[in-house]
């Protein structure tokens, strides 16, 4: 299946792609000089946005939860990138604990764990899975729709090293984001390799330190093709201190939201974009679409309902919300079946393994897609990504593909700058 392009808009971004057709030897040498330098996560999925006139990354996950969504084409791809990152961490292991969500029930989410063992198991490792959830206090066996199973089982600690009942695994891989907290049995591991580190999970990490990290990469690669950095970089800000449900630091909300706007309208203005910019308002810390709102005037933040309010003020896990981050709003053109679609990258290691895209049929091009009523059609970006067909036309898929693979990886690229600029260990990356 093929997304419908809106072929007639895209200007701006026809010339971007043609820059990156052009460009592509340039390209993948300074990504390659990069990966010298920096470690990519281990994993990595991006939510990207195409308006037509910019594409640009709007979240980027580091314990991705859609394996399950990807093409049967893009696997292969997924198995030699993770044995590529296993060689770098743990070249003899033999042993690997996976670690999912708390979500026992949600068999949806376990038919992506599932497919993240399959994988790894196609690396040479055992692999078992270990469950941070209370409830799971022996070996427990859970059935999904599709006829496949898995087995949780409750996590052992000694001398340091944290494991199974007769298992001690060399490597560790988080699939939970830690939203609830970073839980002792995971602190101060001895000789254990934990995937992705602590500061990872969303009880330290902060959208804001990520796009920070984004603006610097944005910037290095507009000098590199000598484009304007907005075209695949949002404008952000931030708020510290608030509180949705005492109606406390509405002002700076308001503020910034104010500011954000203005710095969008300028680039319409320059660009000729004759449409009604926006913000998209969001917990800093978080994940699974909540704590979300779209908004395109200052006054829309400072009369919250009180639905408004409690839909704000608590994310994931119960987690409350005191920071938020301002990002500018990006409209997707892009349609799959009549419903409003994006696409989202998927990479492991520095490779971009496949992909999907998020379809609403219920939410307009300026809303947020991760929502309740999504469904997930996916795409074999594994050759198309990499694969670029430098006798079409920029907007045909295989180029257009192409674009979204390189803009996941600079969000890829930032991801590894963010993780190494608040690390609470500096010589991890020394």
């Amino acid at each position: 299946m093929v997304p419908n392009f809106v072929t007639s808009l895209t200007g701006p971004l026809l010339e971007l792609e043609r820059k990156f057709l052009e460009a592509t030897p340039r390209i993948e040498r300074w990504f390659r000089m990069e990966w010298q330098e920096h470690t990519p996560p281990f994993y990595c999925s991006v939510d990207l946005r195409n308006a037509a006139f910019k594409v640009a990354p709007v979240d980027t996950n580091l314990y991705p939860g859609g394996f399950n969504n990807l093409s049967a084409e893009a696997l292969p791809l997924a198995v030699q990138a993770a044995t590529v990152a296993i060689e770098k961490y743990c070249p003899d292991a033999r042993n690997l604990l996976l670690i999912p969500e708390n979500h026992t029930r949600n068999t949806y989410y376990l038919t992506n764990v599932v497919r993240i063992a399959t994988l790894l198991r196609q690396t040479g490792l055992t692999v078992r899975l270990g469950s941070l959830n209370p409830e799971i206090t022996a070996p427990t066996q859970v059935e999904l729709p599709d006829g496949q199973s898995l087995t949780m089982e409750p996590l052992v600690r000694a001398n340091g090293r944290v494991g199974l009942a007769g298992f001690d695994p060399c490597a560790i891989l988080l699939n939970n984001d830690l939203s609830a907290g970073i839980p002792d049995i995971l602190r101060d591991l001895q000789g254990q390799i934990l995937l992705p580190p602590l500061h990872a999970g969303w009880a330290v990490r902060r959208k804001s330190n990520h796009f920070a990290a984004y603006n610097d990469v944005a910037r290095q690669f507009g000098k590199l093709l000598d484009v304007d950095p907005w075209l695949v970089n949002p404008y952000f800000s931030t708020c510290g201190k608030v509180d949705f449900q005492a109606r406390e630091g509405e002002e700076c909300l308001a503020h910034n939201v104010d500011a954000t706007l203005k710095l969008i309208r300028a680039k319409y203005k320059e660009y000729g974009i004759d449409q009604t910019p926006f913000v998209i308002v969001k917990a800093d810390a978080g994940t699974y679409g909540m704590g979300i709102m779209s908004v395109k005037d200052a006054s829309e933040v400072q009369n919250l309902n009180r639905k408004q309010r409690n839909k704000m003020a608590v994310v994931k896990e119960g987690l409350e919300v005191s920071e938020v981050i301002i990002q500018e709003g990006v409209p997707t053109i892009e349609t799959v079946d009549n419903g409003v679609a994006e696409p989202v990258v998927y990479m492991v290691d520095k490779y971009v393994v496949g992909g999907f895209y998020r379809v609403h049929g219920e939410r307009g091009r300026d809303e947020n897609l991760n929502a309740p009523g999504s469904r997930f059609v996916p795409l074999p970006f594994a050759a198309a990504c990499n694969l670029p067909d430098a006798d079409g036309t920029p907007e045909c898929a295989p180029n257009r593909f192409y674009a979204y693979g390189v803009v996941a990886r600079l969000a890829l690229l930032a991801a590894s700058l963010e993780l190494e600029r608040t690390d609470p260990d500096p010589t991890r990356f020394g």
